[in-house]
């Protein structure tokens, strides 16, 4: 298996995980402030990668050359998650996943800025099948519903997350300067538990830890486990592997795993003609997997 396709899986597993956070996130937010509950997930996540990292290639002070690299990850990561969790209060898990749909566009724009990454017409025509069949998916199917869309107060708090998660990917190409995914992961996570503990430092001490309800303390270790740790580093090791386009394409997936979420969950089953939405997705997806040449401008 080539490296560009094993970016590609490693996207198709993030998907699937990072659609986790909006079901359970919408479960929990509402009893813990989100800067307290990104600071512990990335502890616990900063912890288990460290650990990772140690027990495989190790860590050495070239890792860490130029630390204001992994300042500035973790700063997008960081603004990202408490933005989500944040948004997460008063959106649905489906219409905060209609919003992270807009990554892909918004990570191909920053992408050309700063590699000179372009967009072919076949990339941009998959995009486009994408999108489109995440938002069959997101207005379950009814073109009323679409039609009568209106961004709440949630949504848009959730959207300059997304701006800052779309930057991230081609960062990480730019930034990376031969660190292992591993590695680079750890130097951005610790980072992030840094910078999110002392912004939310009076949010974590007015925690009560002791009494939080059990969900939190499920979706806490869900997203530092799996949403976290795990996707972080899939994260990494496919932005070092693909288009910055091509990476966040695989948004378009979170809306159709967030309704198989919202169903194990027991929160119903969308329509029939949701898999309308479902196959578009997959056609987009495979149009991405042929592989071509990246153009660059001089």
């Amino acid at each position: 298996m080539s490296g560009a396709l094993r970016g590609h899986l490693a996207m198709l597993i993030f998907s699937g995980l990072i659609a986790g956070s909006f079901a359970l996130g919408s479960l929990a937010a509402g009893h813990i402030a989100p800067s307290a509950l990104t600071a512990a997930r990335f502890l616990i996540a900063t912890a288990l990668v460290g650990a990772a990292a140690l027990a495989t290639n190790g860590v050495t002070r070239r890792d860490f050359a130029a630390p204001w690299r992994y300042l500035l990850m973790g700063g997008l990561l960081g603004f990202y998650f408490v933005m989500m969790f944040e948004g997460l209060k008063t959106a649905s898990p489906v219409s905060t996943s209609a919003v992270f749909t807009l990554a892909p566009l918004i990570s191909g724009l920053a992408g050309y800025v700063l590699l000179r990454q372009i967009t072919t017409k076949r990339m941009a025509l998959a995009l486009s099948v994408g999108a489109l069949g995440a938002l069959w998916v997101i207005f379950d199917a009814d073109l009323k519903a679409f039609l009568a869309f209106r961004v709440g107060r949630g949504e848009m708090i959730y959207f300059w997350g997304v701006v800052a998660h779309a930057i991230y990917t081609p960062v990480v190409r730019r930034l990376n300067r031969g660190e292992s995914a591993v590695v680079f992961s750890f130097g951005t996570l610790l980072a992030a538990t840094v910078i999110v503990s002392v912004f939310g430092a009076g949010d974590i001490a007015r925690t009560d830890w002791a009494g939080l309800p059990w969900i939190v303390w499920i979706t806490l270790i869900y997203v530092a486990v799996f949403a976290t740790a795990m996707t972080f580093v899939l994260l990494q090791y496919a932005s070092l592997r693909l288009p910055s386009a091509k990476v966040m394409a695989y948004t378009y997936l979170t809306p159709t795993w967030v309704i198989c979420w919202e169903a194990a969950l027991h929160h119903g089953l969308p329509g029939g003609l949701i898999l309308v939405g479902i196959g578009l997705t997959i056609v987009a997806l495979g149009m991405l997997l042929k592989s071509e040449p990246l153009k660059r401008t001089l």
